[in-house]
């Protein structure tokens, strides 16, 4: 029978459990271990069926319970300590409080969005790793006292929930999710009425959506919800599932997200007094409208459109998580069209401006389209991928719009991720941590823990893992429709003395899911080797609608159905944070195959290596910055060479394979070492957890966020007031306008060079160099000499700027004379080319506008240079 109504009955707590409500509210919680006992002691038998959330676990604990627990001493010590621990924690100063002490100046608050966010499995509001990235943010702000405001959306559904059939094939659900079942409140007003954003539809329809507030330790995370009274039915399903319906549904996904988000926090600032954000961070395209809203505010201040958007980009950081064009959201330009303007959102903001934002200038762009990115950049003056590689491949990706510069001179820089320790590390890593004096997040004492208590450790985390592994795995079994008579065979997969192999992420056809099954006998041999065997537990989701992603789970869950192997490699459905907790820290080896460079950073080798696993990896990604052999192996790959996608797999599965059979496997069972233990692996386990385990932590991730991108935005909306915002559009109208007249005349070049036309080290070479400005001034240009080595085509890599001065006026053709010397300290082929660019106090880089003047060949006169 079917309710026909549902609402939540909340517990009446009594008055010496009342810190239990703020402390389940709170999702710190869900990284403090100590507050997390405290849980799991208010009623063990039904902790379980809570699935470890605190506010469901209230929900269920009985009143006879609640009534025991507030007459027990001892438990209501440990409630008051914790209780004092929170306090403390989200009151006291941390590090971005000792740095304002110390006279840094630092953004009064941050805005950051995310369409995303993995905080807990008790609120699934997350798909992968861009979700459990904007998490962990979250996390190490609240640690480092960072002044962030998260701001998403809150899907009634969620993620969808995995599960197979029979015969395989993933099967999706979407459960429904009450907000009042999860770790979130309403946003009010001060007389108690829910807050809400309202955004204008087409056709005089609006879109309203509430504020739910979710605690994540001292940030708070703003998510909208439109499943309101107020919207007609197709307004209420626009936050009904994250990733889920057509173009015109994403469409209004990401302008709730993003022109909703901004008055979301503007309500929250008011309502709490909460300091209003200097810089808004748009963690990837998706929320990029929220651009647009506060033009749109600041257009209602008397500034222009120019003017308004020289303020709004000076104070916006973009990042791009993508390192493919089909990755980024676009939309049919006259879909967008049809949402802003006078008959939409954004009444008074010119529709044209709006389009022309997101539209794709560049040489093989779709100008129909309307891409997210695009206008994410062009919004932002700082933006940056998510670790060294992916810069590059972004730099590269991007380099269209800005025409003229080599892809190295894109103004995207890198901030390689990071991921939460606390969230991720299993506690028995913690204790043996704290007992030799490791401190939060770091391993200094790593050197000091004997082999034994290691290799121990790490074989409680493996039986742990195959515990969990064999619970999964029944469960998955019954719900494909075994009985249980059929499953006694669960009870022998996996050996906590095996080498045992991770593989879980998403299943996008690039990460190759099914890499290992190329060569299926030799998987098998590795699997059922007599002496050495391997074991290997996959896991991942694919999207919905990506039938490609759906065959490749089918076939590694016929495979590993397969009773010969089924032993030794299992499939787990519904990879999510709860299981992702286990498995890290139970796998020896993190499996990560992408076809390079096609990952952009993959966090889960990260948070795999905190708790002593060891990766196995293509160059890829954060591996490709930070791999070392004494952290694990790298696969070869074949991404240089002119193979079609099935030669290249084949070469790559065989490459891998052999590391498995030949370094991976007789490492992890050589026990020649002291007491009988395999002392080279163990000897990579602790420099894993004492050397790389600093750099992938996610406080270094955010520090350099504040350091390199938030600073210095900050400081640049500062410095943009309304005069000086208008003055700089002026400035750059004019330079555009007047910069196809800008160019470099003449080149001519003095050096002591020999006769044949070789120079020596450490000699000098005189540039002089007209240039025509056109009506520009010097004051609105800088002339550079760039240099570096030439390859036989003249391509000038490792680059050097060397900026050439006035010398003098105008002649009297109206060409201004530049000169300076370029210094020769490199040997081997070696050229310089000169270019003139905009220069204004105010710009990031000289890239900025996009604009840059070149040498025609003619005006050149002895601008090359050989040095031997």
């Amino acid at each position: 029978m079917k309710a026909i109504r549902r609402f939540t009955v909340r517990p009446v707590l009594p008055d010496p459990l009342q810190p239990l409500s703020d402390l389940a509210r709170n999702l710190r919680w869900s990284w403090h271990p100590e507050t997390r006992e405290l849980f799991q002691a208010v009623d063990p038998e039904i902790r379980a069926a809570a699935e470890c959330d605190p506010v469901r676990l209230l929900g269920a604990v009985s009143a006879g319970r609640l009534a025991e627990l507030a007459r027990d001493e001892q438990f209501l010590h440990r409630l008051t300590e914790a209780s004092q621990d929170l306090r403390n924690y989200l009151d006291g100063p941390r590090w971005y409080q000792e740095q304002l002490e110390q006279g840094a100046e630092l953004p009064a608050a941050v805005a950051y969005f995310s369409p995303e966010f993995g905080v807990t499995a008790a609120l699934p509001q997350y798909s992968g790793g861009l979700g459990i990235l904007a998490g962990d943010h979250l996390k190490a702000a609240s640690d480092l006292g960072v002044p962030l405001i998260g701001v998403g959306l809150l899907y009634r559904h969620g993620y969808f929930r995995q599960s197979l059939s029979r015969d395989g094939w993933q099967q999706e659900h979407y459960p429904v999710l009450d907000p009042n079942e999860l770790p979130v409140a309403l946003v009010r007003e001060t007389d108690g009425t829910p807050s809400r954003v309202v955004l204008a539809l087409p056709g005089g329809r609006s879109l309203h959506a509430h504020i739910w507030l979710a605690r994540v330790g001292r940030v708070p995370l703003l998510m909208l919800d439109s499943d309101v009274e107020e919207n007609a039915p197709g307004e209420r399903e626009v936050t009904d599932r994250l990733y889920g319906g057509g173009s015109e549904h994403r469409l209004l996904q990401e302008m709730l997200l993003g022109i909703g988000g901004v008055r979301a926090v503007r309500t929250y600032c008011r309502l709490t007094g909460h300091p209003e954000p200097e810089v808004f961070h748009t963690n990837e395209g998706h929320a990029g409208f929220l651009g647009l809203e506060r033009i749109r505010e600041l257009s209602g201040t008397g500034l222009d459109f120019d003017s308004a958007m020289e303020s709004v980009r000076a104070g916006t950081v973009f990042t791009t998580h993508t390192p493919v064009p089909a990755g980024i959201d676009r939309f049919d330009r006259e879909l967008v069209a049809r949402h802003f303007g006078d008959d939409g959102e954004l009444s008074g903001v010119g529709v044209e401006r709006i389009l022309q934002l997101g539209t794709e200038t560049y040489p093989g762009g779709e100008t129909g389209l309307f891409n997210m990115a695009v206008m994410g950049l062009r919004l932002a003056q700082r933006a940056n991928g998510v670790s060294t590689l992916h810069g590059s491949v972004s730099r590269k990706m991007f380099a269209g719009l800005w025409p003229g510069f080599d892809p190295d001179e894109v103004p995207i820089t890198s901030v390689t991720n990071g991921v939460h320790a606390p969230t991720w590390v299993a506690p028995e890593v913690f204790r043996l941590r704290n007992r030799y004096g490791g401190t939060p997040g770091r391993w200094e004492s790593a050197a000091g823990v004997p082999d034994r208590e290691l290799w121990e450790l790490r074989r409680s985390l493996r039986a742990q893992l195959v515990t969990e592994v064999r619970e999964r795995l029944h469960a998955s079994w019954r719900a494909r429709g075994a009985e249980p008579a059929e499953l006694g065979w669960i009870d022998g997969v996996l050996d906590p003395d095996v080498l045992t192999i991770g593989f879980a992420r998403r299943v996008p056809s690039y990460k190759r899911l099914t890499l290992m099954l190329r060569d299926r006998d030799r998987l098998r041999e590795l699997l059922l080797h007599p002496d050495r065997p391997v074991q290997i537990v996959v896991a991942g989701k694919a999207h919905p609608a990506d039938d490609g992603g759906k065959r490749l789970v089918q076939e590694l869950v016929r495979f590993s159905d397969d009773p010969r192997v089924r032993h030794r490699i299992v499939f787990l459905p519904d990879y999510g944070m709860a299981m992702a907790q286990k498995l890290y820290p139970g796998c020896d080896v993190w499996l990560n195959n992408p076809l390079r460079p096609l990952e952009a950073c993959g966090t889960s080798g990260m948070k795999a290596a905190l708790n002593g696993c060891l990766n196995l990896s293509v160059l890829d990604g954060w591996w490709d910055e930070w791999f070392e052999p004494d952290f694990g192996w790298a696969i070869p790959t074949a991404d240089g060479l002119a193979l079609d996608e099935d030669r290249r797999d084949d070469l790559e599965a065989a490459a891998l394979y052999e590391l498995i059979e030949d370094r991976v496997v007789p490492r992890f069972y050589d026990l020649g070492g002291e007491e009988g233990l395999p002392g080279r692996w163990i000897e990579m386990v602790r420099r894993t957890l004492g050397t790389l385990g600093p750099k992938v932590l996610a406080d270094r991730m955010v520090r350099e966020y504040v350091e390199r991108l938030y600073v210095p935005a900050a400081r640049a909306r500062r410095a943009l007031d309304p005069g000086t915002a208008r003055r700089l559009a002026d400035w750059k109208a004019r330079v555009r306008a007047a910069w196809p007249r800008v160019a470099v005349d003449h080149v001519e070049a003095v050096a002591p060079t020999a006769a044949d036309g070789s120079a020596e080290l450490g000699s000098a070479l005189l540039l002089r160099v007209r240039v025509a400005l056109g009506v520009l001034d010097p004051d609105d240009v800088e002339v550079q000499a760039v240099a570096g080595r030439v390859d036989a085509a003249d391509g000038i890599s490792d680059a050097q700027v060397f900026p050439l001065k006035p010398a003098g006026g105008q002649d009297l053709e109206g060409r201004w004379l530049y000169e300076g010397p370029l210094a020769l300290d490199r040997t081997g082929p070696y050229g310089y080319t000169v270019r003139v660019l905009p220069a204004h106090p105010l710009l990031a880089t000289g890239a900025e506008l996009g604009l840059v003047a070149l040498p025609a060949e003619a005006a050149v006169d002895g601008a090359g240079v050989l040095m031997r």
